[in-house]
């Protein structure tokens, strides 16, 4: 009899927790990020490999970090919603082009629309590991002194901007 109490008991507690896992939104993964400073680095720009790109030079104003490739077709479908916040001049959008090949994203970019104020390039993926990258994109929104207030993993869509991105904006401007 003790044995059938443990072995429902046990039961019980696994269907609980997969249940409570199935709820979870997969593209809601807390970061421990968030709240700490952007991790410094210093990459040349894909646009042009003598100028180099950091957040250190960033201090001062709100910008958008957004990690893409030209392989990731999810990144393809945000370009437009990028473009479009771009074309708002709300923020700054900067790019971190993660492990990808020089000549393809630059097409891309010419392809489709170059959202970015300046991308930066991540051709090993080192930098991508320090902001805890587990898949492109992914997007991140910094502050004024460079502290990280928002990670999005997948791509931005409407909806993001509009319930995420922009009221986090809007706070950060007072």
């Amino acid at each position: 009899m003790t044995r059938l109490v443990v072995a429902l008991g046990v039961l019980g507690l696994l269907v609980v927790l997969l249940a409570v896992g199935l709820s979870l939104n997969p593209s809601e993964v807390p970061s421990p990020l968030i709240g700490k400073p952007a991790p410094a680095f210093s990459l040349p720009r894909l646009d042009t490999s003598t100028e180099k790109l950091s957040p250190e030079a960033l201090r001062g104003k709100v910008w958008v970090l957004n990690v893409w490739a030209s392989w990731c077709a999810p990144c393809r479908d945000e370009i437009p919603v990028l473009m479009k916040l771009a074309r708002s001049k709300t923020v700054p959008i900067y790019g971190l082009n993660y492990k990808d090949q020089h000549d393809q994203a630059l097409a891309l970019l010419k392809q489709l629309g170059d959202p970015y104020v300046a991308s930066a390039v991540d051709a090993d993926g080192r930098v991508g590991i320090d902001y805890g990258v587990y898949g492109v994109p992914e997007t991140y929104v910094i502050d004024q002194a460079g502290v990280i207030r928002l990670k999005h993993i997948g791509p931005v869509t409407p909806e993001t901007v509009e319930k995420k991105i922009a009221p986090l904006l809007k706070e950060l401007a007072k």
